[in-house]
């Protein structure tokens, strides 16, 4: 369809970056308001994504005020954006991030990070969220990067922190899964899921216990005194609270900024095999130990969800020659490991994301504003950190701080207003 000039900035925006396959059937239902009922709240949320639903989620017990601002429709951010593998193998292996933040920090990092996905699957099905959430195991690839040496090393490392995984030698490789690499890890826990029905469905049971959720509305700034945080909206409105909670992914405020992470832009498609997919596919993740790395996995539809390309600039994803580019080589690269070929992607979209030096999120109480806590999870593993920042919120604002808050905290160079 050709553009004219009534064409609206956002409408221009989404002819560049694609429709995210999550949201082919329009973003979910859920009843939103447009003003605050109230001034005052014992929390408020900003963003709706997953780590704002999670957020929610725990603290919404019917006796809380809890109120959820964002300034798009409840779930049409970042969130739907994602391939939702949701896996504990951290983007940094454990034997490198062991290099840069110690042994024993590195060991738990990556031992929470197993038990968030062990939770967030006994959360959908306690709350029984239709989100087509199937458990499987992720299988790690060989690459440019980490090859087979590199692969044994990490084995030999997860092995002696106690976590699941094993190392599968080239032969095995070829003639279990028909890919010709080095060498692979094949490691549990991991699943797979519909991000935008996940969040949804954790909305909603959040509602259930008195969540508030306004939109459109943007936070625009904040100030943190005494025993309560005030938040100024974008529509001049001044609200204050016990304490604020920022889960707005890669569209932080100034403030929350930080040296130790950045913007990057990544790409992903949905297409339909034309032949039949081998048996172990629909009952994997996949990734690859390169940069850019390729990730692939099966939806419950039949769909293929293939993911990667990332390049390290932050408007790169709003570029249209270049989501035609880049889909050509995801289509490409997944052909050509699998030998599986597929139709043209229905589906193809781009998305900016972050990532920080150790591949670890920022969680918790922001430094220098009491009262203050964010989310900011960064690298291939959002679901999953999410959980765990929901869990580090959730347990200071009750004043029972996590025992692994101080891992993911966030940096000391974090900026001030």
């Amino acid at each position: 369809m050709a553009q004219t000039d009534s064409t609206t900035e956002t409408e221009k925006r989404d002819l560049r970056t694609g429709e995210p396959f999550w949201l082919a059937d329009g973003a979910p239902n859920l009843a939103v308001r447009k003003t605050p009922k109230h001034s005052t709240y014992d929390v408020i949320i900003a963003g709706s994504g997953i780590s704002g639903a999670l957020t929610a989620w725990h603290l919404c017990d019917g006796k809380r005020r809890v109120l959820l601002i964002d300034r798009r429709p409840p779930v049409t951010g970042s969130t739907p954006a994602s391939t939702a593998m949701i896996q504990y193998e951290i983007d940094t292996p454990l034997f490198k991030l062991s290099e840069m933040i110690g042994q024993d920090k590195a060991r738990r990092a990556w031992k929470r990070s197993a038990k968030a996905v062990q939770r967030l699957g006994e959360i959908v099905r306690l709350e029984n969220i239709p989100c087509g959430y199937t458990e499987k195991p992720a299988l790690y690839l060989a690459g440019d990067e980490f090859g087979f040496r590199a692969l044994q090393t990490e084995q030999a490392a997860r092995e002696a922190a106690g976590l699941t995984s094993r190392f599968i030698p080239a032969q095995e490789l070829r003639e279990t899964y028909g890919m010709d690499r080095t060498g692979a890890l094949l490691s549990e826990p991991s699943a797979s899921a519909d991000p935008a029905q996940l969040t949804a469905g954790l909305l909603r049971r959040a509602m259930d216990s008195g969540l508030e959720i306004v939109s459109p509305m943007e936070v625009c700034d904040f100030v943190a005194t005494g025993a309560q945080a005030a938040l100024t909206l974008s529509n001049d409105q001044i609200l204050t609270c016990g304490h604020a909670v920022f889960c707005t992914g890669y569209e932080f405020l100034k403030s929350l900024e930080s040296r130790e992470h950045r913007i990057i832009s990544t790409w992903a498609i949905a297409a339909r095999p034309r032949g039949k997919l081998p048996v172990w596919l629909d009952d994997h993740i996949v990734w690859e130990g390169s940069d850019p790395y390729l990730y692939f996995r099966t939806h419950t539809d039949g769909h293929v969800v293939i993911g990667g390309e990332d390049e390290p600039f932050e408007t790169g994803h709003m570029n249209a020659a270049k989501l035609q580019r880049k889909t050509a080589t995801l289509v490409e690269k997944f052909e050509k490991l699998t030998g599986v070929s597929l139709y043209p992607p229905a589906h193809r979209w781009a998305a900016a994301f972050g990532e920080s030096t150790t591949g670890l999120p920022f969680l918790g109480p922001v430094p220098g504003h009491s009262h203050v806590h964010a989310l900011m999870g960064f690298g291939g593993n959002g679901i999953t950190f999410s959980v765990i920042g929901a869990e580090i919120v959730a347990a200071a604002i009750a004043g029972k701080p996590d025992p692994d808050a101080s891992i993911f905290a966030f940096p000391s160079d974090t900026d001030a207003p």
